[in-house]
């Protein structure tokens, strides 16, 4: 009982067991294989059939609503009226199986709100009369004292007041890598502290803070994306009106009841119901193929409009980690892979990312085993330092070689430059005496992303670079990318400001993203694209679409199956429309009578079927 319960609330399944047994019943009454005083195709109109005429009953009176099932329900009732329960119970089911498919097609995002709000931190960690108290954050004022841990989560805005640390920024920024802070730098709400305990005063507490501004920045984007309403409902009043003319001026010059009743049979739009939700399906199980999971229905429809896509860098453009691509050693008994060990064996035990991807590059290029370091330090925004070798070996930025009194010849400085004119990371290597050379790393552009860019282009769309990435970082992938609109250092508001201000200049935009940042341009976008394998669940529940492999070279296909999705839903709609004028020229004679109606008129709705299937097989 109760899984049936439980079937029963599913208004899907339940609409397929309804579809099913209509099905059956008008196979049965077709072909009379059960002898029986009922004719069974009652069954259809009383599952399919009242449930069309109640809502059309229902839209009149309260709203005056005119839509489609308005001229299908008098072709209900008056089919019934002159006997020919076949064809009325034929027409409810094929109606019903439209409308559920046009149901499943259009499924309705989550909103992924609850989520985002479950990020918000719940404690802060204040000092008061110089003692420390863990109170709610929502109770946190404006200069509040506030300790933060390492691994904590920053409750509100401020600035450092004292101590130093690297935060995790990518909720606010999209940032791969840990920013380093000190005092009068300001931290946000939302964003971990990675390594060192500092104290900072509150500046912007409750709704003000950081992160409740994203959170009311995804619950108001609201992106005008409205539902295109169905070809038939938005005709239905023209419909209904020429139906009713039609079959009344019939009536009057034949005489003949049963024309008038075979025009209203004819002129359901039957095909023209299924016209748009078949093709959408069909064009949704393409995308499938390639990994592309399309979570609005409607999306492929919008997508076809698009003329600027949106793409943020970190994770999109990108791969999102940073990777060694050079690596230098100043000493001539040096080699490059000696180095790279060297500075492998001190950041073995650093938690930094930027240590990690050193160690790992070490692990994929060698076999060899690291040296033996002891003595392991971390330099709060500066680097690491360890005991190699019975000698003191640093890892770190210029703040570390400046703190150890080291400095680049001009030689060296001139070598360095030209990457920190790119954006890259580098990370210096050297002991107590002399610098011994440098490693860079740089967050790479994904291998497909360039050829992507110019298939886009080829389809007619622009595209822009929007990211929290610095000026240069920003230019330098966007350079690589083949990209010519750049946007940087953007915050979540401000890549809402961006996409909201390109939508007023009446350009139909598509944002693809990744991060919690990129939650809410994807919302306010005409068309949001997701990474779904390494994107967050955030960000996946605010777009249309998601990536379910990552891979970003399936973007062009993507835009050019929505444009041919389109082109097969405008065939389908003249087919539909050729045969039913047809279909009524034929009713009108008499040629045709109810049944026979029914079914010629529902070969349009087989044809409309069997076109959109071929879009399940299209590539680009």
């Amino acid at each position: 009982m109760i899984k049936l319960k439980l079937f029963m609330e599913d208004g899907e399944k339940r609409k397929v067991l309804v579809l099913i047994v209509s099905a059956v019943s008008l196979f049965i009454s077709f072909f009379d294989l059960v002898q029986s005083s009922i004719d069974f195709a009652w069954i259809s109109i009383m599952l399919c059939g009242l449930p069309i005429i109640k809502d059309a009953i229902i839209g009149l009176i309260k709203e005056f609503d005119i839509k489609a099932d308005v001229l299908v329900s008098i072709a209900l009732i008056a089919s019934v009226i002159i006997g020919e329960v076949f064809a009325a119970g034929e027409v409810a089911l094929i109606m019903t199986l439209g409308a559920l498919l046009e149901e499943h097609t259009v499924a309705k995002a989550k909103a992924g709100i609850e989520k985002l709000v479950h990020l918000t931190p719940t404690t802060a960690r204040v000092m008061r009369n110089n003692k420390e108290e863990i109170i709610s954050a929502k109770d946190v004022l404006v200069n509040d004292i506030i300790k933060v841990l390492p691994g904590e989560t920053i409750p509100v805005d401020g600035i450092v007041i004292e101590g130093a640390t690297s935060i995790d920024q990518s909720i606010m920024t999209g940032e791969s890598m840990p920013v380093d802070k000190g005092i009068w730098d300001e931290v946000f709400s939302g964003t971990v502290n990675q390594f060192g305990a500092f104290t900072m005063k509150a500046t912007k507490v409750g709704e003000d803070s950081s992160l409740q501004k994203m959170i009311k920045l995804v619950q108001s984007a609201d992106s005008g994306k409205a539902k295109i309403v169905g070809i038939a409902d938005k005709w239905a009043t023209w419909i209904v009106v020429i139906a009713l003319i039609s079959a009344i001026l019939t009536w009057i010059i034949t005489g003949e009841v049963i024309r008038s009743v075979t025009i209203l049979v004819v002129f359901c739009p039957c095909s023209l119901v299924l016209a748009t939700p078949t093709a959408i399906m069909a064009g949704i199980g393409n995308a499938t193929k390639y990994g592309i999971l399309i979570r609005e229905g409607d999306a492929l429809e919008r997508l076809s409009r698009i003329k600027k896509i949106t793409f943020d860098k970190t994770g999109t453009l990108t791969y999102g980690k940073p990777k060694i691509t050079n690596i230098y050693s100043f000493e001539e008994n040096l080699s490059n892979d000696e180095l790279l060990k060297l500075a492998a064996s001190v950041e073995k035990l650093s938690e930094h990312p930027i240590g990690k991807s050193i160690v790992d590059c070490f692990k994929n290029k060698s076999d060899s085993k690291l040296y033996e370091a002891t003595n392991f330090k971390m330099e709060i925004g500066k680097g690491v330092c360890a005991t190699v070798n019975n000698q003191k070996v640093f890892a770190g930025n210029k703040k570390l070689l400046n703190y150890n009194k080291l400095d680049l010849s001009n030689k060296e400085e001139s070598l360095v430059s030209k990457f920190e004119e790119k954006g890259s990371i580098i990370i210096f290597i050297a002991n107590e005496d002399a610098i011994k050379g440098f490693i860079v790393l740089e967050d790479v552009l994904r291998d497909s992303a360039r050829n992507m860019i110019e298939k886009i282009k080829r389809l007619e769309a622009e595209c822009i670079l929007i990211t929290g990435d610095n000026n240069q970082t920003a230019n330098n992938i966007a350079s690589m990318a083949g990209i010519k609109t750049v946007y940087s250092e953007c915050l979540p508001s401000d890549k809402l400001s961006i996409i909201d201000n390109l939508q007023k200049d009446n350009y139909k935009v598509c944002m693809v993203g990744d991060g919690i940042n990129d939650a809410p341009a994807l919302k306010k976008s005409f068309v949001g694209i997701a990474m779904g394998g390494i994107g967050s669940d955030i960000a996946i529940e605010a777009a249309d679409i998601a990536l379910a492999s990552d891979d970003i070279k399936c973007i062009p296909h993507l835009l050019a199956l929505s444009k041919k999705t389109m082109k097969t839903i405008n065939i389908n709609l003249i087919l539909s429309m050729l045969l039913n004028f047809v279909a009524i020229l034929l009713a009108m004679t008499g040629v045709l009578n109810p049944i026979v109606g029914a079914l010629v008129h529902n070969i349009g709705s087989v044809l409309v079927i069997i076109h959109s299937a071929l879009l399940l097989k299209w590539c680009s």
